[in-house]
């Protein structure tokens, strides 16, 4: 993919665009080549009109062209409204004169329909592809996989440790490397997950070594123990032990310190003991990715669990 059906927000500033939108004739020009421009959108108007600041030449984006809707959508006022205050991408589709003011007459769905039918419509099933998270819901994160067009990432496929909601996990804002995880051709939806990045059971248990102490997060309390995370894809599990503050420190979401006491790879297990717990809030670790994304373009299979484990967990990448 070229910056040219990037994610919202990423062309801004970038010197093409600018100098597109430095003028009138640069806007025209733009027009003629079927450029997608960026800018930022300043208002919503009472006819709900996205007005963009185009560098001293007002932009308009009719409510109709606000976004794009697949069959059977119905554009809803909030889908526009929240467009404020947001970088935007468009194509220019003319000018017209309001109060002698030359206005130039804007587009944003001609853009995404641009995006999907010369960009994500070649995408199969494994592929690759940047993408920044928009917002957040308890199932999953929605990300912007190309011109503001949206595609969701469920909340099991963000990582093969489990989460209680995708903010756990990401932010609003962050810039991600996905995977295809499927593709609705008719309804032009892409579906993506990010768990395959982020390493095999085997490579994330690399990082560890018995006896050592490490941090991790608690991710799930049950009755026979507690799952701490040590890394996206890798958990262990700690036994509570009777007559002990183990109770005290399991708390989902808790950040403690555990023990490492055995690493199992033939039964995919990591055995922990607690030690304490911190307090107060610490910054979530960032993403770490186990594939060259920049230069992996495509993968047909991912198997998670190591080649000596009997259990088999892998995800096939297949229309």
């Amino acid at each position: 993919m070229t910056q040219y059906y990037a994610p919202e927000g990423e062309r801004l500033y970038a010197a093409e665009n600018r100098a597109y939108l430095s003028s009138l004739s640069g806007l025209e020009a733009a027009m003629n080549e079927g450029r997608i421009l960026e800018s930022t959108v300043l208002l919503c108007d009472s006819a709900m009109r996205l007005h963009v600041d185009l560098c001293g030449i007002r932009g308009i984006i009719e409510r109709s062209e606000a976004v794009f809707c697949r069959r059977g959508e119905v554009l809803k006022d909030i889908a526009v409204i929240t467009r404020v205050g947001k970088p935007i991408c468009f194509k220019v589709m003319g000018f017209t004169k309001e109060n002698g003011e030359t206005v130039a007459i804007l587009s944003r769905r001609a853009a995404q329909e641009d995006c999907i039918r010369n960009y994500l419509s070649d995408l199969t099933v494994g592929d690759l592809i940047p993408a920044k998270v928009t917002h957040l819901e308890n199932f999953g994160a929605f990300v912007d996989i190309g011109c503001g067009v949206a595609s969701l990432l469920s909340v099991d496929s963000i990582s093969v440790s489990r989460i209680s909601h995708p903010s756990d996990r990401l932010s609003v804002g962050d810039r991600i490397h996905t995977v295809i995880k499927a593709i609705d051709r008719e309804q032009d939806r892409f579906f993506v997950s990010m768990k395959e990045l982020l390493g095999t059971w085997a490579e994330n248990a690399a990082r560890f070594e018995v006896g050592q102490t490490v941090s991790g997060i608690v991710r799930s309390v049950e009755s026979y123990g507690v799952f701490v995370e040590l890394a996206p894809n890798l958990a262990g599990l700690a036994e509570l032990r009777e007559g002990t503050a183990d109770h005290a420190l399991a708390t989902v979401g808790q950040r403690v310190a555990v023990y490492i006491k055995n690493i199992i790879p033939n039964r995919m297990k990591i055995k922990l003991v607690m030690i304490d717990s911190y307090k107060g809030e610490l910054p979530r670790d960032g993403i770490r990715y186990f594939i060259d994304c920049e230069k992996t373009l495509h993968i047909d299979r991912w198997r998670y669990s190591p080649e000596e484990c009997p259990k088999i967990v892998e995800t096939v990448f297949k229309e």
